[in-house]
């Protein structure tokens, strides 16, 4: 397994990782707040980094977004 560059989106660092003949990335909050994905980072093995990349910053969408409805529909924050 090599570790190559790390790249922080919306306040999650993307830490790509060499799989076999594909690429993954792990994904981690880099403030308290932030929720912690649960997928693991097999799930999202690709061919090219720059696909793992672009699926995990997709990953983190997903859960940001719905995060803030459900804020939105307690009225917290």
């Amino acid at each position: 397994m090599t570790t190559t560059e790390i790249s922080e989106y919306r306040g999650y660092e993307i830490v790509p990782q060499r799989q076999w003949s594909g690429w993954c990335v792990g994904v981690y909050p880099t403030r308290a707040d932030l929720p912690i994905l649960t997928r693991s980072t097999l799930q999202t093995l690709a061919s090219r980094k720059a696909d793992a990349v672009a699926e995990a910053k997709k990953n983190i969408d997903r859960i940001l977004s719905s995060v803030g409805k459900k804020e939105r529909l307690t009225g917290l924050r």
